[in-house]
């Protein structure tokens, strides 16, 4: 049984780690945001308004994963039981115990125990407070991190898929190709993307897909320029009539040989495309045009701060959580435009 063993990273990328490691601004930022990301991925473990694992009578239940009606643990309803309703709580304490998350609250979880008025200020049961329907800020933060992300991790990755093929046919063929190509760029581009959005968000309700399909179709030209500028520059380099003369297809050169070298100044644009992508969708569900209502959105969270000047801690929550999060975007972005650029050497100060 014979064993391959990994090949190792080449000296030049060797170098652009040391290079993003010695930003230690941008490393540590790195670190952060990942951190931060894969807590609130499990977001169904730290915040719920249903128990993680129950204890009744001698078996094991874990609402979490599955939805037991109240007649399991003695209740008379056949409908999936409310944890938090004080009968259930007795029926289930009486012959076991539960656990449950760091936050007992869903994102959709009314508190309808709040000692005053919703808006609630922070207190021991609501960290952060509640929103004016009674919802808490933590568990809306926390959901609101991940859908952000997550959004803006998926157009990125769609956009950038589009906008480097589209600047690799540009740039490789030439002639006119690429006049036709700019000549609809231009006029795509100079549409007012906000305003397209919120018009078509009108049209239609809009969810998840359907705004990702939206803003797909005005963000993936962020990248065609700089793509189609690196294959101008290469494709008449000697390795690539090399291969044309030996017979390579156009998509092998294309893809395998010129590309690589464009990946480069593509990489470094990445994070600050995934920033855009957080603050358009956040824009638009502070106007009221993105995610449907009731979903845990920050720009809903700052829409409800605005709405409610008396209760400070709305915006004040939004306002932190978005500013954390793009600032640590930021600061990755340098350190991997920093990592990539080759005037600076090994050891540099950013």
């Amino acid at each position: 049984m014979s064993f391959i063993a990994p090949r190792p990273f080449s000296p030049l990328t060797r170098r652009r780690l040391a290079k993003f490691r010695a930003n230690k601004r941008g490393f540590w930022s790195l670190w952060i945001f990942l951190a931060l990301f894969f807590f609130t991925l499990g977001a169904e473990f730290v915040s719920n308004d249903n128990p993680l694992l129950i204890k009744f009578d001698n078996h094991y239940y874990f609402p979490v994963f599955v939805g037991y009606p109240e007649t399991a643990f003695g209740g008379e309803f056949e409908t999936e039981a409310r944890y938090r309703d004080p009968f259930v709580k007795k029926l289930i304490e009486a012959k076991g115990w539960m656990i449950w998350p760091l936050v007992p609250f869903s994102y959709n979880t009314i508190n309808y125990g709040l000692s005053q008025p919703a808006p609630s200020p922070p207190d021991a049961t609501d960290w952060l407070g509640t929103d004016d329907q009674g919802r808490d800020v933590l568990a809306r933060v926390i959901y609101g991190f991940r859908i952000s992300v997550l959004f803006g991790l998926t157009l990125t990755l769609f956009s950038s898929i589009i906008g480097i093929a589209a600047g690799a046919v540009q740039g490789y063929f030439g002639g006119r190709i690429d006049l036709l190509f700019q000549r609809f760029i231009e006029i795509w581009g100079g549409l007012p993307m906000l305003y397209m959005l919120i018009i078509m968000a009108s049209l239609v309700q809009p969810n998840f897909w359907w705004l990702l399909i939206l803003m797909l179709l005005f963000s993936w030209t962020s990248l065609v320029h700089v793509v189609r500028a690196e294959f101008l520059r290469a494709r008449n380099f000697d390795y690539v009539r090399a291969a044309k003369a030996l017979g390579a297809r156009d998509l092998v050169i294309m893809f395998k040989h010129v590309l690589p070298n464009a990946m480069v100044a593509t990489l470094t644009f990445m994070p600050f495309i995934l920033n855009h992508s957080i603050t358009t969708l956040t824009a638009l569900d502070f106007l009221g045009f993105g995610l449907p209502p009731g979903s845990p959105s920050l720009g809903e969270l700052l829409n409800q701060g605005k709405n409610n000047l008396q209760a400070p801690w709305l915006g004040i929550s939004a306002f932190c959580v978005l500013g954390l999060m793009l600032t640590l975007l930021i600061f990755v972005g340098e350190a991997v435009r920093d990592a990539f650029d080759p005037r600076k050497m090994h050891g540099d100060r950013p």
